[in-house]
Formats: structure tokens, sequence, C-alpha cells
């Protein structure tokens, strides 16, 4: 059934039971291999004309590929979807019509989920081509209104586009008017302000000449002047040397007075702190002195204790060894008595333990051997039974090696191939993690370099960084005109020095002649968009290349690649310019004279005769020239990176399917199952094992138990007559010990006696052990405290030294202060004597000083003179270009404003009336007018008759979409009407079959219904179902049991037949849920229809297997291929095995 769904249109994979579409396609087996494609055809023969073709035989095919594309074709023809879709609409046939239910599809169709059932009334109705039509109709109505609102806004920007445009007309004739009378009166004032200024440059010229030949006279003057005094400087030159040299004398006398006064001031400070600490020493020494003293008296008071103590301890000793002699004496007493008394009932309680114990083993020896006895009988039975169980699992074991060797040897196997295999994965994956990560690398450099290709060609399309007249002409003239920076193709070390050098000439055109260069100079002129430049290769021919003596120079020439027709320009541009990798330090021998430029590879700086130029540099500097060259550069790395990452995705694509093929061949289930028969095999052998040890093992032990056992009955057989020989010796002795008699009356004597002295001795020991404690903590007070004092004594020592050494410091350095003092004294008179002789040297040196000054001065006043002289000529000079500038612009002035030659009106009458100040006046405010008029639009008239026609165009599209879209709502009207007549009556048709259908498959007293819940609106409104079988009242569908819910599906589904019968209808297992009652009513309406259409059934029910025409079992004729089995019982009689009983 879903491959039926799937060849009719399918597209929702969810539908179909799959996660993605392309599982349809075949997976593999481990003898087959994936297929690559999936591809269903249904034929349809078309002998009723159903479909509306001419064709018999109609066939529509789907392919599905991995690739993820998909093919439809019509009678091996291929179509598009819809066409299919068109072929089917309104025949019952379709992906998700009536003619196509399965068992979930009947909840669908009674709870109707997603509006199931209206789908099916709408086909069964033939209204979907009219809702198809309507839909169809109300897109193409958004689209009208929504082109009418564009149009409509269209039309309003014109409106307000033409108010502007017919004002700026009107204000551009009014600019052009005042224009050309501006120009009449310029002309007349430039040819009166010429005669002027000429007039003026005559007389200015003149006097320039009479202020230079002043000049030159003052000027010789100053320089004979100079040259004296350049004569009395070095004479004074040898008085400043000798000054200099005092100076520096005074300066290190000075340093050293300076070093021996901070020495001095250390050596007083050193004094003051040693002196300070020898008083604190001092000090400590009489405090350890009072310490030391207080310590001796507390040492011979705690002496005196000691010996005090002593004599008491010695007396407690005394008494306490007499009570101890008394105590010993009195207790060896009483212990002699007890002895004899203890020693006689020791003796009796002896015989009488040992008459018991002689008694007791003979009771335990016999007992003992009865039970050896009955062991030894119970070992051989047990024994001899056991023996037989031995050698059957001996004969298990040796079959059980023989097993697991063969296991073990297959198990190898396996695991061999499963190494083999999983080394060859990690190879894969390896592989497959190199070739991904090569393909990122790549497809991030193709994203890079597409990203920088999309860039510079918006850069270059929209001409961005370019004034607006190259815009223009860009936009204007010839497409193929080249501007300079498009030409050079420069290396990426040099583009920065080349493009600064270049850099004002880079957005010269490159043309053929002067003739290319007038037609585009006229075109700026007539849109008034500004001035262009223009090299003219016609006029650049025996330009000598550039060569240069110097060794790390490169002529800049050769780091640029042009078309051969513009070396001539490179040469011209670059002649004498070389590159060099030095820096400005680095070009101390480049020499003044030379005609060489010097450009800085990094860009840096510029160097050339007289001028150096440089700085930092831009970061965006470089990226002007060769925009299109760059272009063509990236285009083809793009286009390789692309056949890079083709190739790589080849590679990845190949190796992941061969990842997969090895994934997908595992022998992990093998070695699972080899290893759980292993596995068993060897608790096996575990088990038989452990039995036969234990046999052994038990079989030992009881040997050994058998010897002793012997060994034990001879034993006990000995004791027992030993024991009974000993009891009659033991008895006889017991009557002697009980014949003596005691002695109690004198042990009682002893014993008060021995606990008095006991008491007398404990209270004695008691009084010494506390004297002892007292003693020996006197003792340890008396240690602590010579201790001390022999600490304090050491201190006292130390000190001693301490107070001694610091004496004879402070001795030394006092000495030592005297003679520096001394010293500073002398060198104060040093001092003094060399300040002396250094101002007589300086009276000497100020003197010739005063005279150099008094020149310089003199000089400076020439100078001044000079310098006033200067500025005259200086002036005149610029008096004299001012006028010239001022003659060249009134004619640069009339060439750039009128482009009228100065020349050409020279010869003409002044034919004004007016005063050449009335006449300056008026152009003033003539141009004053025209410039304060502010922007014009030059193609303002001819913009507002272009602007007017459009208008009337648009105008008239609009009224056509007003008719279009009145047309289109007059049509849905019309598909509503038609739709809902031809629905309501399919409708009230359904019903009345839907309840004879329902009654025929239950019983004639049973109720049913379909009611529409928006009879107002009925296309859109929800259809209820009412069923009521015999005795059951539900409130809704869901209260049905599985059969009732089938059987009402059923009838309703037959009522859409009786209306509008499919040519086939499919059921999947759709009877699963009836009992054998309703199965037959089931069959018999199928039956029934079967007339009319074509029923397959997918069924797992026997009943329905018997009643129909044809079966089609599917069966697996390998592991993952399905193959088909038919049997036809049209030929044979049906014969009911179970009949109604009436």
């Amino acid at each position: 059934m879903d491959a039926i769904r799937w060849v009719l249109g399918e597209q929702k994979s969810k539908e179909l039971r799959l996660s993605k579409m392309t599982d349809v396609i075949f997976n593999g087996t481990k003898k087959r291999k994936a297929g690559q494609s999936a591809a269903v055809t249904l034929t349809f023969e078309n002998t009723k004309n159903i479909l509306p073709t001419e064709y018999q035989n109609v066939s529509i095919s789907r392919h599905l590929y991995r690739s993820g594309e998909s093919e439809y074709r019509l009678n091996g023809v291929a179509c598009r979807l819809k066409d299919i879709r068109s072929l089917f609409v309104d025949t019952g046939i379709g992906s998700n019509s009536y003619a196509i239910i399965a068992l979930g599809m009947v909840d669908d169709i009674l709870s109707d989920k997603e509006n199931a059932r209206r789908r099916m009334f709408e086909q069964a109705a033939g209204i979907s081509k009219y809702k198809t039509r309507k839909k169809e109709t109300l897109n193409k109505l958004k689209a009208t209104t929504v082109d009418l609102d564009r149009i409509e806004d269209l039309l309003f920007e014109i409106e307000g586009q033409l108010k502007s445009l017919k004002s700026q007309a009107r204000r551009t004739q009014k600019f052009f008017d005042l224009k050309e009378k501006y120009k009449e009166l310029s002309i007349q004032y430039a040819l009166i302000s010429s005669q002027t200024l000429k007039e003026k440059f005559d007389a200015t010229n003149k006097k320039l000449q009479e202020e230079k030949d002043k000049y030159l006279k003052l000027e010789v003057e100053i320089r004979t002047a100079e040259a004296d005094l350049e004569k009395i400087k070095k004479d004074n030159l040898d008085n400043e040397q000798t000054l200099s040299n005092r100076q520096k004398k005074l300066n290190e006398l000075v340093a050293a007075i300076r070093n021996k006064e901070n020495e001095k001031s250390l050596l007083e400070q050193s004094i003051k702190y040693k002196t300070q600490s020898l008083s604190q020493l001092k000090k400590q020494i009489e405090e350890h002195q009072v310490i030391t003293a207080n310590y001796q008296t507390e040492i011979a008071k705690l002496m005196s204790s000691v010996t005090e103590s002593q004599q008491v301890f010695n007396s407690h000793k005394q008494e306490l060894d007499d009570a101890k002699s008394k105590l010993d004496s009195i207790r060896t007493e009483h212990s002699s008595a007890k002895n004899s008394h203890d020693d006689r009932e020791r003796k009796r309680q002896e015989i009488e333990r040992r008459i018991f114990d002689s008694e007791k083993a003979i009771a335990i020896f016999t007992n003992n051997l009865d039970n050896l006895k009955l062991e030894l009988e119970r070992s051989k039975v047990f024994f001899e039974s056991r023996a037989v169980e031995y050698n059957q699992q001996k004969e298990q074991n040796e079959k059980l090696d023989q097993q697991i060797e063969l296991v073990i040897k297959e198990i190898e196997s396996i695991k061999t191939l499963e190494s083999n295999r999983q080394e060859k994965l990690q190879n894969s994956r390896l592989e497959i993690e190199v070739l991904k990560e090569e393909k990122g690398r790549i497809a991030r450099v193709l994203d890079s370099k597409s990203n920088e290709y999309q860039l510079l060609k918006d850069m270059v399309e929209s001409m961005e960084g370019f004034p607006e007249s190259i815009k223009f002409l860009h936009s204007n003239w010839k497409k193929n005109a080249l501007l300079l920076s498009d030409l050079l193709d420069v290396d990426e070390e040099y583009k920065t020095c080349i493009e600064q050098y270049l850099d004002p000439y880079l957005n010269y055109y490159v043309v053929k002649d002067l003739a290319e260069a007038k037609l585009a100079i006229d075109m700026l002129t007539k849109a008034q968009r500004g001035k262009a430049n223009f090299f003219l290769l016609d006029e650049l021919l025996g330009v000598k290349p550039t060569k240069s003596n110097m060794a790390s120079a490169i002529p800049a020439r050769d780091v640029i690649t042009v078309d051969g027709r513009y070396q001539q320009l490179i040469d011209y541009l670059l002649q004498n310019v070389v590159v060099i990798n030095e820096e400005l330090d680095d070009l101390r021998h480049f020499s003044s004279s030379d005609d060489l430029v010097l450009l800085s590879k990094s860009g840096r700086f510029t160097r050339k005769r007289s001028l150096v130029s440089g700085g930092s540099v831009g970061l965006f500097e470089g990226k002007k020239i060769g925009r299109k060259k760059n272009l063509e550069k990236l285009q083809k790395l793009i286009s390789s990176k692309e056949n890079e990452l083709t190739k790589i995705e080849d590679k990845l694509a190949k190796k992941q399917n061969d990842l997969k093929i090895l994934q997908d061949n595992k022998h992990q289930g093998d070695l699972s199952l080899k290893q759980a028969e292993f596995n068993e095999y060897q608790r096996s052998k575990v088990q038989l094992d452990t039995q036969i040890q234990n046999y052994l093992r038990l079989q030992a032990e009881q040997n050994e138990k058998i010897k002793f056992a012997e060994t034990q009955m001879d034993i006990a057989s000995r004791g027992i007559v030993y024991n009974e020989d000993l009891t009659i010796s033991l008895r006889a002795d017991m009557k002697i010990v009980l014949s003596a008699s005691g002695e109690e009356n004198k042990i009682d004597e002893l014993s008060v006696k021995l606990s008095v002295a006991s008491e007398d001795y404990n209270t004695k020991n008691v009084s010494f052990i506390r004297q002892q404690n007292l003693l020996a903590n006197i003792q340890r007070d008396l240690e602590f405290n010579q201790k001390r004092v022999s600490g304090a004594n050491e201190k006292l020592v130390m000190d001693t030294i301490k107070v001694d050494r610091l004496s004879e410091e402070i001795k030394s350095a006092e000495n030592k202060l005297v003679q520096l003092k001394e010293n500073l004294l002398s060198e104060y008179d040093l001092r003094k004597e060399a300040e002396n002789h250094l101002g007589q040297v300086e009276q000497g040196y100020y003197t010739a000083r005063n005279l150099i000054i008094e020149k310089e001065e003199d000089l400076k006043v020439k100078n001044r003179v000079l310098n006033r002289l200067q500025l005259e000529v200086q002036n005149l000079r610029d008096e004299y270009t001012g006028l010239k500038f001022e003659i060249n612009a009134v004619g640069d002035r009339l060439k750039i404003e009128f482009n009228v030659e100065i020349k050409s009106i020279l010869e003409e009458v002044i034919t004004t009336e007016l005063s050449f100040e009335e006449l300056q006046e008026k152009v003033e405010k003539l141009k004053n007018k025209l410039a304060n008029f502010g922007e014009i639009n030059p193609l303002a008239v001819e913009a507002f008759n272009e602007m007017s026609e459009r208008y009337e165009s648009i105008s008239t599209q609009r009224d056509d979409i007003i008719i279009a879209k009145d047309s289109l709502l007059e049509t849905i009207k019309e598909i509503e009407q038609t739709a809902t007549k031809q629905f309501m009556k399919a409708f009230e048709q359904i019903r009345e079959n839907f309840i004879n259908v329902f009654r025929s498959l239950f019983t004639e007293d049973d109720n049913c219904n379909l009611i529409l819940e928006d009879e107002d609106n009925p296309l859109e409104s929800k259809i209820e179902i009412i069923a009521k079988p015999k005795g059951k009242k539900p409130k809704s569908l869901s209260q049905l049991s599985g059969g009732e819910k089938t059987l009402t599906a059923t009838a309703l589904l037959f009522a859409l037949y009786l209306l509008k019968p499919a040519p086939f209808c499919i059921f999947d297992e759709v009877d699963a849920p009836l009992d054998d009652a309703n199965i037959q009513k089931f069959n018999k309406i199928i039956k029934k229809f079967s007339k009319d259409s074509q029923f397959i059934i997918v069924t797992h029910n026997k009943s329905t297997m018997a009643a129909v025409d044809v079966l089609y079992g599917v069966y697996m004729q390998q592991q993952g291929v399905s193959g088909v089995s038919a049997v036809d019982f049209r030929n044979y009689e049906h014969e009911e095995v179970l009949k109604e009983v009436g």
C-alpha cells in the first residue's frame, strides 16, 4: 500500500513510515549490494475511459535516487507531479484518497484527523478541482492586489516627482537666461581688466629691477663684515679653551671637597650611633649584675631547704625499713603454717581429680573405640559407590578437552577476521577524518576567496573610491575604457610603494589619442560631472627604460606586468624610479645630483634629489592597484578550489561507503556465539575437574583417616587397661590422706598479726613517698636557678667584650675625623686660589666676546636692512606674479566658465557704457546670483517629459489591473456557487447511501446520520457522523467497539463509492478488529461492490482469504528480497463450512 501511495505522489515521509524519503531505497544484504535508486510503476487499464486520455493502458512511474533527486514518468515520458495529479483529479485516485484505507486511517476518518473526512467527501463530490481553481484564483487575486498596491505607490511617487520636475524645469530655464547675461558682461569686464592689469604689470616690473640692484650691493657689504667677524672669533677660540680647562679643574676640586664633606658627615653620624650603643650596653651590664645577685640569694635559700628535706627523708626511710622487716617476719611465719595445711588439702583434691579423670578417660576410650569401628564401615560403603561416578567423569572430561580445543581454534580464527576488520575500520576512519579536515580547509579557503571575490567585484562594479567624474564615464562612456589602476599587475610585496608613487595617476584613463579623450571631456562638460585626466598612448613614444648602477636597486618597471601596448606608458611614468630595501639611515651615500627616485620597498619613504617624504603605511595601501587583475586571479583560484573540493567530496563519499560496508560486516555475533559455547564447555570442564579432584582428595583423606583410626583404636585399648589400674592405686592413697589431723586455730592467730603489721607498713610508706617528692621539687628549682645564673654570666661577658670593641671604634673614628677636617681646610684654600685664576681668564675671554657681539649686532642691523630689501623684492615679485596670474586668470576664467579663448576677444571693441567699477559690481551681482541660485537639474525639462509619459503608461496598467481584479472576484464567486451546489447534492446522496449501507451491515433498526455543523458555509463546515447500533446510545464514535468503528467507517466508504465508485480500492488489515459474524458481512458487501471496482485487501483473516478471487502470498525467497506467489480461486466453488443455524 505504501508503494502505491508513494508512486501516486505522497511527499510526507512520516505518512510512509520513513524517517527520510531515501529509506525506500534497498540497503543491501550480506549477499546483495545496496541499490542506488528505488522505482515503482503502476499500470491502469483505461477500458472505461475514467482517465481523460485516449490511451487504453496508462503507466505512471516514480524514481528516487540516493542523491535525493526524484523523477516522475507518464507512459515512460518524464513529467511533473502536477501532471500526474491533474490526470487523476476527480477520479477517486490519489495518494490520500478514500480508495486507499489502512487500519489506522479508520480512526482518522472517525476522529476527522486533519480534516480527513471532509477531504473524502470533496473527492467523492468532485469539487476538488473547484477548490484547486479557487485556491489558484485567490493566489492570482493576492498577486494582483500586491501589483495594484505597488503600482499605486509607484504612481504616488511619480506624481511627487512630476511636481518637483516641473518646478525644476522652470528654475533651470531661468538659470540659463541669467548665465547668458552674465557671460556677455563678463567678456566686457575681461577686456577692461586685461588692459588695466597690463599697465600695472609694466610699472611693477620696472620697480622690481631697481630694488634688486640695491639688494645685491648690500649683500656684498654683509659678506665682507662676516669674514672679519669669523677671524676675530677664531682668535678668541684659544681663550675659550683655556677658560674651559680651568673651569673643569675647579669643578673636579669642588667635587673632591664635596665628597670629603660627605665622608665627614658620615663619620660624625657613626660616632654618635656607636656612643649611643656603648651607653646602652653599659646599662644592660648593670641590670644583669643585679639579676645575677638575686638568683644567688634564691639558690642559697633552696640549698638550705634541700638539706632539711634530706634529713626528714632519711628518718622516714628508716621507719619504713623497720616496719617492712616486722611485716616480713610475720608473713613468713603465717605462710609456713598455711602451706602445710594447703599441701594436705591440695593432695586430697589432686587424688580426687585424678580418680575422676581416670574414670572419665576409660569412658572416652570406650566410646571412641566404638565410633572408629562404625566410621570405618561407613567409609568403605561410600567409596565403593563413588568409584563408579569417578570413572564416568574421567571419560566426560576427555571429551570436553577435545571440544574446547576445537572451539578455541574457531574463536582465534574469528578474532583474526575481526582484528583485520577493526584495523581496516580504523584506517578508514583516519582517512575519512583527514579527508574531512582537508575538505574543511579547502571549503574555508573557498569561502574566504569567494567573499573576497564578491567584495572586490562589488567595489569594481560600484567604482567605490573613485571621483564622481570617473563613475559617470564608467556608466555612460565606453564600457572597455581602462583606468591606469586596472592595467597594472604588481607583485604583492611591491604594491604599497608602487601605489604610493603612482597614486596621483591611478584615476587617469588610458586612451589611444586626443580625439578619444575629447569625447569623454565633452560628455563631462555637458553633464557638468567634474573633470577627468587621460594618458594619450600615441604621444608616448621613444621613452627609454630606467637603468641604475645601485647594486640593491630594482627598476620599478621590472616589478610591474602590463600588456605590451602599455609598456611605453609605464616606462614614462616610472622613468628613473627604482625600488630599494634600505632604510633612510643607509642612504648616506645617495648623491643629491642623482636623478633617481628611490622608493622604499616597505612604502615607508620616497627619496629623490633635495626631497624626502615618508611616514607610516596605511592598512589599505596597496589595495587599489590591479583590482580587475585580482578579480581574474581570484576567479581562477576559486575554480581550482571548487575542483579540489569536488574531488575530495567524491573520495570522502567512497570512503564513507567503504566504512559502512565494513561496519555492517561484523563478526561480533559469530564471536559471541563461539565465546558462549567455549564458556559453557569451560564451566562444564571446571565442574568435572572439581568433582574429580574432590574424589581424589577425599580418597586420600579417607586412607589417612583409616590409618589414623586404627592407631587410635590401639591407643584406646591400651588406655582403658592403664586407667583401670591407676584408679585402684589412687583410691588407696586417698584413705592415707584422710587419716591426717589439721592445725586451723594457729593459722587464724597468725592472720590477725599479719593484717596489723601490713597496715602499719602502708602508712609509713605513704609518708616516705610524700617526702621524696618534696625533695625532688626543691632540687629541680635549685638546678633551674643555677642555669639562669650561668646564662646571665655569659651574657655579661659578651656585653663587656662589645663595650671594649665599641670604645676602640669610637676612638679610631674620632682620630680619622680630625685628620679629615685638616685636609678639608687645605683644600678650601686651593679652591679659593683656583677661583681667583678662573676669574682672570674669564675677564679676558668676555672682553673679546663683547667685541664679537658688537660686530654681530652691526651685522644683524645690516641683515635686517637686507631682509627688508629682500621682502620688498619678494613683494614686488609676488605682485609681478600676481598681476601675471590675474592676467592669465582672466583668460582662464573665460575658458573655464564660457569656453572662450582670451585671444579671440582681444580685438573686440568695448561696447558697454558702464564704468569699470559699475561693470565689476554688476558682474559680481550676477555671479553671486548664479552662485546663490542653488543646484539645478540641467536635464529637468527632458526628465519631466519622460516622467509624464511614464505616468500615463502606468495609469493605463493600473486600470487594466483593476478590471482583472474584478474579473477574479467574479470568478471566485462563480466557483463557490457551483462547488456549493454540487457538494450539497453529493452530500445528500452520500447521507442516504450511508444510512442504507450502515443498516445492511448492522440491522434495519439501527440509527445513523451525517450532519453539517455549519450549514451556512457547507464548503468549510465540519461533517459529523452519528452511529447508534441497536441497544447502544453512544455520545461519540470513540465509545463504539473496534468492530463497530470498522463497520461504521466501511459504511461511510461504500456510501462514497455508491456516489462515485473509484476504479480500485485498497484495504490494509481493515478487517482485523472484526469478529467472525461481522467478517461475513464485510466480505459480502465487498463482493457486492467488486462488480464496479477492483478491491485489493491486505489481511491475516482466514475467512477473508477464503472469500477472495485471487490470493497473493508474500514470502522472502532470500534475506532482504521478497517474492509473491498467486493462487486463483475463481475456477473453484466456495463451500461454506460454518452455516447459520435457524
